[in-house]
């Protein structure tokens, strides 16, 4: 059993490393990477079965595609403490010849980043791909994504949920999510979406709900029961609800920390209202 205390003490220090990260360069997306950092935490220390090391191929292995790869700071923030690489490169984030990049990319080698992601609707087609390779090379590990939902309005997304059912791609578990914003406000103003559980199931998906997606029980829940209905001919759809800028409380709940670094006075209160647990890089 997976001890809850210590993967919620580490999402309190990924919290930490979030904001630091984007206030020290005055730029990135604090408010998604901080909703999401129950997730990744989870996914990585619990959920995904990996090899040690890290090598392109993927091979005997769980697999994660970031697809909404604007919400880097997360991912690199729990891929460091996962010991892909040092805890204190997160010093670099978007630096000039880093490797942390505001969006990942791949052209440094960075360990952990299977695929430069950031241009919106493309990591499903990508992920789809690296199931079917698993199939064809017999390799019963599963794969996984993410995806915003306002990355959604996109449409080549539906192609690749479309191609996904019909193609029984049943390794794969995508998980969405769902906070209600994007960058230009919430997404039932932008371009409302209706259903996205009527819409994946009526593209012949199984979908799972996670009504509390910044809770870590939760998540492991959820993502459990995800796992259990793959293999069945059918691909897997995560609903995810989080809250944006969860963590800190003048984040959350709206689109306007989508893209926007806290200052000094802003990130003494966000780090105030989460307490060193593992220690600053």
């Amino acid at each position: 059993m997976p001890n809850i205390q210590e993967l919620e003490d580490l999402t309190t220090q990924v919290r930490r490393d979030i904001l630091r990260m984007v206030h020290k360069v005055n730029s990135g997306h604090p408010g998604g990477s901080l909703g999401c950092a129950e997730f990744f935490v989870t996914l990585y220390k619990d959920i995904m079965k990996t090899n040690d090391g890290f090598n392109m191929d993927g091979e005997g292995e769980d697999l994660f595609f970031l697809s909404n790869g604007h919400i880097s700071p997360v991912y690199y923030s729990v891929l460091a403490r996962s010991g892909y690489f040092p805890v204190d490169e997160l010093n670099t984030f978007r630096l000039i010849d880093s490797r942390l990049q505001g969006h990942p990319t791949t052209h440094e080698g960075l360990p952990g980043i299977r695929i430069a992601s950031g241009s919106l609707g493309q990591g499903m087609s990508v992920a789809l791909g690296a199931a079917q390779t698993k199939k064809l090379n017999n390799d019963n590990h599963l794969v996984y994504s993410l995806h915003g939902d306002g990355e959604l309005q996109e449409g080549q997304n539906w192609e690749a949920i479309m191609y996904a059912a019909g193609n029984n791609v049943d390794n794969i578990i995508s998980t969405i999510d769902l906070n209600g914003q994007q960058i230009d406000g919430s997404t039932d103003t932008v371009l409302p979406m209706g259903s996205l559980r009527a819409k994946f199931e009526a593209f012949g998906w199984t979908v799972v709900d996670i009504e509390n997606g910044n809770n870590v029980e939760a998540i492991l829940k959820g993502m459990a029961e995800a796992k259990a209905l793959t293999g069945k001919g059918k691909p897997v759809c995560v609903l995810l609800k989080t809250v944006m800028g969860n963590g800190v409380d003048f984040m959350m709940h709206t689109h306007a920390w989508h893209g926007k670094a806290p200052n000094d006075e802003q990130l003494a209160i966000g780090l105030e209202q989460n307490a060193e647990t593992l220690g600053d890089y």
